[in-house]
């Protein structure tokens, strides 16, 4: 497992298969043990460690290795975030640092779904009101880390109650969830930037702690123009 350069990591937290089923291809895949590791709320420094929880930010770090499930390449539960004290829903920043990521984005009815592409050092930002699931297609490890407002607790109740996304990505291709009544066509796209929030491939989004360019994460609806153009 690669760790994150120099910063030392704590137990992880560790979602496992047997937790996943119930958001997997196949209801009855009785595979089990571990799926993927979760380190959050890290930091290189006391000083970073302060800034971050001063500005009420988290900065966490998981790793995917390469799995199928029953057909199904591994993937995070998933989850949507509720809204900021401002109204907007909280977006989200990842980035890559290993492997190769499918985020798959979906608005709560699936009108809109977007599977952004990302590889090493490329960055993608979750705009407000999608929920969004990793998907590790490729046959080695996925590390990959993000930036989030520390302000919510992730919401799981859509893709519970839906038996996982409004796709799933299966070893022979994507494949429509039946469970939900309508499903947007599928988009695929590779990460954009965006070097007006400081979201710029190859730079690590780590360096943008301590910085003045993750206000979005917190005040998301006066970011506007910044979301707008996610769409």
């Amino acid at each position: 497992m690669e760790l994150y350069r120099d910063i030392d990591l704590p137990e992880p937290h560790i979602r496992t298969i047997g937790q996943m089923r119930p958001v997997l291809a196949k209801a009855g895949c009785n595979a089990s043990g571990p799926l993927y590791f979760m380190y959050r709320n890290l930091a290189r420094t006391a000083e970073d460690r302060e800034w971050l929880k001063a500005n009420r930010i988290r900065f966490d770090y998981t790793v995917i290795p390469p799995m199928t499930l029953c057909g199904e390449f591994a993937k995070t539960k998933g989850h949507y975030h509720p809204a900021a004290p401002d109204g907007t829903g909280y977006p989200e920043l990842y980035q890559v640092l290993s492997g190769r990521a499918e985020y798959l984005l979906q608005t709560p009815d699936a009108s809109d779904v977007i599977v952004v592409l990302a590889g090493p050092g490329e960055a993608v930002l979750v705009p407000p009101g999608y929920g969004h699931v990793t998907i590790n297609p490729a046959d080695y490890e996925l590390c990959m880390v993000n930036l989030v407002s520390e302000g919510f607790e992730s919401e799981y109740a859509v893709y519970e109650e839906f038996h996982g996304a409004a796709y799933y990505h299966c070893t022979d291709g994507w494949k429509k969830n039946p469970r939900y009544p309508e499903v947007g066509e599928l988009k695929i796209h590779n990460a954009p930037e965006f070097p007006e929030a400081g979201i710029v491939h190859g730079r690590e989004i780590y360096d943008l702690i301590g910085g003045d360019a993750l206000g979005y994460l917190n005040h998301p609806a006066d970011y506007a123009d910044l979301f707008r153009a996610l769409k």
